[in-house]
């Protein structure tokens, strides 16, 4: 398994930001049978801002909005003063899956949207097609690791309704960049839209399986990371949170297996509330601890590097600290009392 570049000891003026997110805050609007549930700031870029933010690490982000954004955010985006915010409309029906609807879309980001700074991670999360072939090249050129999810690249949009549908990753305009990048996270429904065997042999390819966990592939090395036990309430925003995970992970010198273990608590915690999670702080210091140690663990004897397991059975118990598995429904990480 490849292991991820060594973090920067000290960081100074001219030295590398630590991540860059790239991609659209958006206003997501839950619907289950026929009745709005929640209306909530959605879009990778705030998933995973917040899982960086929460964690202490350091992150710029790009992002475009239009002139009715009112969510009070961290990091300020660009305003597009003709435009509407991306508007995601999710339908749920016990019977089927999420049905998913774009019917709204701000600017795409342009190369020139891009910082030119120097950064340790770029994140390119797009959700509804604001991420261009050539400003992830302008990506691939400033950052040092790229983490790319695929739907950023594949998703298109039913010209009538808005339905999201997928392509093939060969189709998408993008195949040629690809080489540059370090990895590509896709679920498991998304992951039949490209051909893994091949682009393993280009990037780490990681794709989430929900409550099974995900799967690493790297050349010729294959893992099953375990999952975390949640109960889920909206499953949106739980790949984002697992890709913010995984970079906190990869930051903080953690090699892939065990980011990828990050990214399954944070998303194990996501799935269990609508909207943005608030993470509770003692759970975050927990891990936090765990981390360290896992390190020092590591750096002292290499038997200890293939040891997933002991890493997941200890990152356990700070999860289920701030488990909700009770009867109770989150809205952005507050108690609701819709019943």
């Amino acid at each position: 398994m490849t292991p991820p570049p060594p973090p920067p000891s000290q960081q100074t003026p001219n030295s590398p930001h630590r991540v860059l997110i790239v991609g659209n805050y958006c206003h997501d609007v839950l619907i289950q049978n026929n009745t709005v549930v929640a209306e909530t700031l959605g879009g990778a870029a705030s998933f995973i801002s917040n899982v960086l933010d929460s964690s202490s690490v350091s992150c710029d982000l790009v992002s475009k909005v239009g002139h009715d954004f009112k969510y009070d955010v961290t990091h300020s985006p660009i305003v597009s003063p003709e435009k509407e915010t991306t508007v995601f409309k999710a339908y749920f029906d016990l019977a089927a899956d999420r049905v998913l609807k774009r019917v709204a879309a701000c600017d795409p980001i342009l190369p020139s949207d891009i910082p030119d700074s120097r950064f340790d991670f770029g994140m390119a999360v797009g959700v509804g097609g604001e991420i261009l072939p050539e400003t992830l090249e302008k990506m691939v050129e400033i950052c040092d690791v790229v983490a790319v999810d695929i739907q950023a690249l594949i998703r298109v949009f039913d010209p009538v309704d808005g339905a999201v549908k997928l392509v093939d990753l060969k189709e998408s305009g993008f195949h040629h960049i690809l080489d540059r990048i370090g990895f590509l996270k896709a679920s498991s429904d998304e992951a039949l839209f490209m051909d893994v065997e091949e682009m393993k042999r280009l990037c780490c390819v990681v794709v989430t399986s929900g409550e099974k966990g995900c799967r690493i592939y790297d050349k010729d090395d294959e893992k099953v990371i375990p999952p975390f036990l949640a109960k889920q309430v909206d499953p949106t925003g739980a790949g984002d949170s697992f890709l913010g995970g995984l970079v906190v992970g990869l930051v903080e010198g953690l090699d892939v297996p065990d980011a990828a273990l990050l990214g399954n608590l944070f998303g194990s915690i996501t799935v269990e509330h609508i909207g943005q999670p608030k993470f509770d702080s003692m759970m975050l210091q927990r891990v936090k601890d765990e981390v360290q140690r896992r390190k020092k663990q590591c750096n002292l004897s290499s038997s200890h590097n293939n040891d997933h397991d002991e890493f997941h059975a200890r990152l356990s118990p700070a999860r289920f600290q701030d488990s909700p598995l009770q009867p109770k429904l989150l809205v952005n990480g507050h108690l609701s009392d819709r019943s």
